[in-house]
């Protein structure tokens, strides 16, 4: 039986485009594509260049394929280890074995490098590095996510688009110390996230940095992160500071409560995607308002 056969005989579902889409985690998608719109919005001196050809592009492909890439390189060379994890029970989906998926994962990657003849330099040199982060962040031979404290430091993968979208707009790179803190800010995202898997990687032999602190530690290093990406920010505009403040206080309340971690993680996408908004708003009544 061919592929589309198999996939026509399958609820609709587990077809290999519905199967790449739950692979890719759609509660996550703007955890790349949000900093797109945020560097846009920044990088922009006029409303016209919010719809940029290069910024929709940009969004288009941070949105859905370069999740796919992220998220299936992961799928990928944690296969044998998701076994443990009951994340992959419910909200997450486990690694399909088919001969179709890791192409389909490497060509959402190769996309990527399509952007690199129209990006300034600082823009080509972005999108590089999160390529090649995605991919040792799982795949040997660095593998990062099982090198404790190297595992939170790769994760600065999630702010690069954003950084990619506005060298794509600007022609020039972002402040030195709101990419710094927007590195800082992942670092603790990423750090978090690792909480609710500290049982099931300890089951597997994993070693992360939530593994080696332990859940209480983790939420302090997590703590640690955001203060100091809402310092790093502070130094750009107090706006940024403010915003980045609800980070240390979300962690302080759910370390210090009755909060199941595995329900608060689910939590993520709404403040993420509340804080990117109120960045964004900003940027926009700047340039509407002066």
């Amino acid at each position: 039986m061919t592929e589309s056969a198999i996939d026509r005989a399958l609820p609709a579902r587990e077809t290999t485009v519905g199967y790449l889409l739950r692979l890719s985690r759609p509660r996550f998608w703007l955890y790349l594509a949000g900093p797109v719109v945020v560097g846009v919005a920044y990088a922009a001196d006029v409303p016209s260049e919010l719809f940029a050809p290069a910024a929709l592009a940009l969004f288009a492909y941070f949105l859905v394929p370069a999740n796919v890439f992220l998220y299936g390189v992961n799928d990928v060379f944690d296969a044998d280890i998701d076994t443990e994890n009951p994340k992959k029970e419910g909200p997450e989906v486990r690694y399909r074995r088919d001969r179709l998926v890791p192409g389909l994962v490497a060509l959402s990657g190769l996309a990527g490098l399509a952007f690199l003849p129209a990006l300034p330099t600082a823009g080509a040199a972005a999108m590089v590095a999160f390529l090649l982060l995605s991919i040792e962040y799982s795949a040997p031979p660095l593998r990062f996510k099982t090198t404790p404290f190297l595992d939170s430091i790769s994760n600065g993968l999630y702010v690069l688009p954003g950084v990619v979208a506005y060298v794509a707009v600007a022609g020039v790179a972002p402040p030195t110390a709101a990419v710094a803190a927007g590195w800082l800010w992942t670092m603790g995202m990423h750090t978090f996230s690792a909480i609710p898997d500290i049982e099931s990687d300890r089951a597997a032999g994993i070693d992360t940095t939530a593994t080696v602190l332990g859940e209480f530690r983790t939420y302090v290093y997590c703590g640690l992160c955001w203060l100091a990406a809402a310092v790093a920010f502070g130094t750009v505009h107090p706006f940024f500071a403010a915003v980045l403040w609800i980070y240390p206080v979300f962690v302080g309340g759910v370390a210090l409560s009755n909060v199941d971690v595995d329900r608060a993680y689910w939590w993520f996408p709404a403040l993420n995607t509340a804080a990117g908004a109120a960045l964004t708003l900003g940027a926009l009544w700047v340039m509407l308002y002066g």
